[in-house]
């Protein structure tokens, strides 16, 4: 973490799309970018396939969630926080109808205990081929 800005660039957490840290410290608050599901030092995104223009040919949510939940840790963990300092978390979804069930079951399993605030949008797009990105606001102790 720089110092001077605050900033957090993960070594974990996959790197951003456009120029961005993957998250910034006010005080004792952390606020993540959006972070998506896709794998650190490639494009690889579990759970999807796309076809030769790019396109999503199929995907697996499921496998999207456990992916994004565990690129969300990373970054709390290098900010020096932790998953249990989650505040609010923001869920965009591209197909709430077949994605939100899935989504549901699997942050109810995540956040057994003393769940954060959570606010779900479904939106037409997200900047890469990907099916879920969340935004995070969390504690540091």
């Amino acid at each position: 973490m720089s110092e001077e800005l605050n900033e957090v660039h993960s070594q974990r957490a996959p790197e951003p799309v456009g120029l961005y840290p993957h998250a910034r410290r006010v005080g004792n608050l952390l606020f993540l970018s959006g972070v998506g599901p896709r794998e650190r030092s490639t494009k690889k995104i579990p759970g999807v396939e796309l076809d030769e223009q790019g396109n999503i040919v199929s995907y697996d949510i499921e496998a999207q969630c456990h992916s994004v939940f565990r690129n969300v840790r990373y970054i709390l963990e290098e900010s020096g926080s932790s998953w249990s300092n989650i505040v609010d978390v923001t869920v965009f979804l591209t197909n709430m109808k077949d994605d939100f069930p899935t989504y549901n079951r699997l942050w109810a399993e995540y956040f057994s205990e003393h769940p954060p605030c959570r606010t779900t949008l479904e939106i037409n797009c997200l900047p890469t081929p990907i099916a879920i990105e969340l935004k995070v606001l969390a504690t540091i102790e």
